[in-house]
């Protein structure tokens, strides 16, 4: 048996059905209703998250939200406060770094923590800690989640994944290969539809099956991808984890119901992903010294450009830096099925030679305007543009 003073003791939280838990908060008609958040079912929009009761239909996430209306006719289809969404996970992000010293934000919904040399800390009992920490989430942010802990981050989101939704689960020292065993082999991450099927083709249906095999076995058989297989079905992970130092990036994008070409009709619809983006970087004080435009044309072409700024989150100067970005890039005499925008480069405001900047008189109106949107949503004010 592994060493105590070796192991790790690595903890996964799960924010369950998260858009949709964040919009049953905002309105709590919707809870046990089915319910999706995503875009338009009339165009190409597609579904973001899915509740439980939608699942039930068959609809899940990226599906086209025209075939999650078919599967069930009774869905109610949200459009994404996707700033929101990001202002919930940020101060989960740090209400869990006052329990752990590594927390590293996988995903808008998904957290890795870290508690090895902390049980003392949490008198010996850290499986004790999760239920602890599965009710604070409940209570603090009126969210459901799923927890587990494990040796690893593969073992702790394997098993986040058998609890869901809002389990807890411990996953002990040691008994990493004999709690995969009895799974399928869909559970290891990695193993998508296509290396299912070839599996299962070959006789593999259950994790204990792969556990069975040599290590040249699983590379004959899948390549360099064998040795991951190979190593997470007998429980083996990273335990590192990576904290995050700073927020990359803010962005935001758009699929179009259908091919636009107008110039001033790309306009219009760079504009709301610019409001976005400025918003969000101003609730966290922050201000991007690079605006990046995406542009996709109907043939699935993408190109990305950037232009650097001085330090800003104000809506009108970033969306005169988009349009330029546009009217200089937007080259091809075909039209486009997708826009986006992200900001990058961030600077704290306190950061600032304020003096520098001629914008600092309109921080007020901007803080107005981003508390009347809150309120009333997005589209009662805008900051001039198109």
């Amino acid at each position: 048996m592994e060493p105590v003073a070796t192991r790790r003791h690595i903890a996964h939280i799960d924010l369950d059905c998260f858009y949709v838990s964040v919009e049953r908060i905002k309105n709590p008609s919707l809870i046990g209703k089915p319910v999706v958040v995503g875009g338009s079912p009339t165009g190409r929009g597609v579904v973001a998250s899915a509740s439980y009761e939608a699942r039930e239909f068959g609809v899940h996430s990226a599906m086209p939200a025209a075939r999650a209306l078919k599967l069930c006719p009774q869905l109610i289809m949200v459009h994404g406060h996707y700033s929101e969404y990001s202002e919930y996970s940020d101060r989960i992000y740090k209400r869990m770094q006052e329990f752990s010293p590594v927390v590293e934000r996988a995903s808008i919904d998904e957290l890795y923590m870290d508690f090895t040399g902390c049980e003392s800390l949490y008198n010996n009992d850290l499986p004790g800690l999760m239920q602890t920490l599965h009710k604070l989430v409940w209570q603090e942010f009126t969210l459901p989640c799923t927890i587990a802990l494990a040796a690893n981050k593969v073992v702790a989101k394997i098993a986040a994944g058998t609890v869901k939704p809002n389990g807890v689960i411990h996953v002990p020292h040691g008994s990493e290969a004999r709690f995969l065993a009895p799974y399928p082999i869909d559970v290891i991450p990695g193993i998508g539809k296509k290396t299912s099927e070839f599996l299962r083709m070959k006789g593999f249906q259950l994790v204990a099956d792969i556990q069975r095999i040599a290590l040249q076995d699983a590379v004959k058989l899948l390549g360099k991808h064998g040795v991951w297989i190979y190593n997470a079905a007998r429980g083996r992970g990273t335990d590192t984890l990576t904290p995050e130092y700073g927020r990359k990036s803010i962005s935001n994008e758009e699929t179009f119901g259908h091919d636009i070409a107008e110039f001033s009709e790309l306009e219009k619809k760079l504009f709301p992903l610019v409001e976005s983006v400025c918003s969000s970087a101003r609730s966290h004080r922050w201000k991007a010294h690079t605006i990046t435009l995406k542009l996709r044309y109907s043939d699935f072409d993408t190109i990305t450009r950037a232009e650097s700024l001085k330090p800003t989150h104000d809506d009108a100067i970033v969306f005169e830096a988009a349009k330029r970005l546009l009217a200089k890039n937007y080259t091809r005499s075909m039209a486009l099925r997708l826009l986006g925008v992200k900001l990058s480069n961030f600077v704290e405001e306190s950061e600032e030679d304020l003096p520098l900047f001629a914008s600092e008189k309109r921080e007020p109106a901007l803080t107005a305007v981003d508390k009347l949107r809150k309120k009333f949503g997005n589209d009662v004010i805008h900051v001039g543009g198109v």
